[in-house]
């Protein structure tokens, strides 16, 4: 079996990028930032290289004008457009010709323009006792499984100190969920790409269209069976909005944030 490949959009900390890599998946990062550490990124619009053929894609676009907890704001951001053009940017993501999508955001006015999530999650459920609930937009992937449910219910990165970086620390994925999305997804993925013939039985509805090889990156790799326990969990979660710095394989540039 050749190498999964994974595109992480709108990630600039390449923590899911590298959890994934270290899964066994060929794994880019994209955003309109550098990346903050090594590891295969495009720094430019994501939306350049979403057809570069690739197995799984994890989402996370810009928040900013999407999320209630900004619903003060709202109005200026429906009459210049900036809601309107998040909401087109999410639309992109999820009719992306990748069979695989998993798509984050904070509760937002996605489930009211677009869909519901299929789940929430929280870093509580994940090893770290912290409170961030995050929706997740799932295609042909199974709802994630709280993997360390831990104490502490402190919604640490909502009391962060002003300053230049609170947004890009409010917005770095936890790493117990980054650990997840590879072990779970990651191996899901696999599982399915070793096994064609397997239906796809999951939670995520709106299948993608795309199950071509991958014209990034071939190499032989081997399929772990993977079974996953698809109760319904509530979750929520991290968020990231950004990074990038081109890939060994594709050329064009990619990653956009917002």
């Amino acid at each position: 079996m050749r190498q999964p490949t994974a595109l992480v959009a709108c990630e600039f900390s390449g923590r899911v990028r590298d959890a994934l890599t270290r899964a066994g998946f060929y794994a880019v990062s994209c955003d309109l930032l550098p990346s903050e550490t090594e590891g295969e990124h495009i720094q430019g619009d994501v939306l350049d290289v979403l057809d570069w053929g690739w197995d799984l894609l994890i989402a996370h676009p810009p928040c900013t004008d999407l999320a209630v907890s900004g619903a003060r704001h709202f109005a200026a951001k429906i009459a210049d457009g900036r809601q309107a053009r998040a909401l087109d940017f999410v639309r992109k993501l999820l009719a992306a010709p990748i069979r695989f999508k998993g798509l984050e955001n904070p509760v937002s006015v996605i489930s009211t323009h677009i869909r519901k999530p299929d789940q929430t999650i929280q870093p509580w459920q994940f090893g770290h006792g912290e409170l961030k609930r995050t929706c997740w937009w799932l295609q042909n992937l199974p709802l994630l499984v709280p993997t360390e449910i831990v104490d502490g219910r402190e919604p640490t990165v909502h009391h962060m100190a002003p300053g230049p970086d609170r947004w890009k620390n409010r917005s770095r994925t936890y790493q117990g969920i980054a650990d997840a999305i590879a072990a779970q997804w990651g191996g899901y993925v696999m599982s399915q790409l070793a096994n064609p013939a397997r239906p796809v039985l999951v939670q995520g509805r709106a299948p993608g269209s795309s199950d071509h090889a991958s014209p990034i990156r071939r190499t032989e790799a081997r399929g772990e069976a993977f079974t996953l326990d698809l109760a319904q969990t509530e979750t929520a979660s991290a968020r990231e909005c950004g990074a990038a710095s081109p890939p060994r394989a594709p050329e064009p540039s990619a990653a956009r944030v917002g």
